[in-house]
């Protein structure tokens, strides 16, 4: 018996939403709706994949809610009639797919599949890129200066000739950078900083 897989769909047109829900109906997907993002978060999927209309920054804020939430989800967008330019946009921001409506069934359902094969891989990258973010976001502009500089491989007196002070006051910084990130050396610090994609 083959699986019923569940999707949370956002759109904020009631007709195309009611359109979808329909046209999903009595198969093998079970399909949430939602009229917006802040909708879907009071009620959180456990599982699934979410299908968004690719409109007023949508996909782009979702996948922000996702990342600072540390709750990942596979994401597949949706328009009627995309540009090329819309479709990057989306995928750049994060989304496994992108589908014009209106489609048949079997397409969504394929897209569902396919995203949630890549879901493990990419949701556990987007959440470690996430937590390295938050501990980048709690150091300070000098911080964060000493951190580029030591992941640039430069010894304290280099970062201080760069930074203008003297390297005791960037060993300080160095300490308290860590102290912050919780990294117990700077090896570590510096790995949370790729992560962060702070540095490349």
């Amino acid at each position: 018996m083959e699986r019923r897989r569940s999707l949370a769909l956002i759109d904020s047109n009631f007709r195309r939403r009611a359109a979808i829900s329909h046209a999903l109906a009595g198969g093998a997907i079970h399909v949430e709706p939602f009229e917006d993002i802040f909708e879907l978060t009071m009620r959180w999927p456990r599982g699934g994949a979410v299908l968004v209309a690719d409109e007023d920054c949508a996909v782009e804020d979702l996948i922000a809610h996702m990342t600072d939430h540390g709750e990942w989800l596979p994401l597949i967008a949706f328009s009627e009639g995309p540009d090329t330019g819309k479709v990057v946009r989306a995928v750049l921001a994060g989304a496994l797919d992108y589908l014009e409506w209106p489609c048949d069934t079997a397409r969504i359902i394929t897209a569902i599949e396919l995203a949630e094969s890549a879901a493990a891989s990419i949701g556990s990258l987007r959440l470690r890129e996430a937590r390295a973010r938050s501990r980048v976001q709690k150091l300070t502009r000098r911080e964060r200066e000493v951190l580029e500089g030591v992941a640039g491989g430069l010894s304290n007196r280099l970062i201080g000739e760069r930074l203008q002070i003297s390297p005791r006051t960037v060993e300080i910084h160095r300490a308290n950078m860590l102290t912050k990130m919780g990294a117990h050396h700077t090896s570590e610090a510096i790995r949370i900083a790729i992560e962060a994609s702070l540095v490349a």
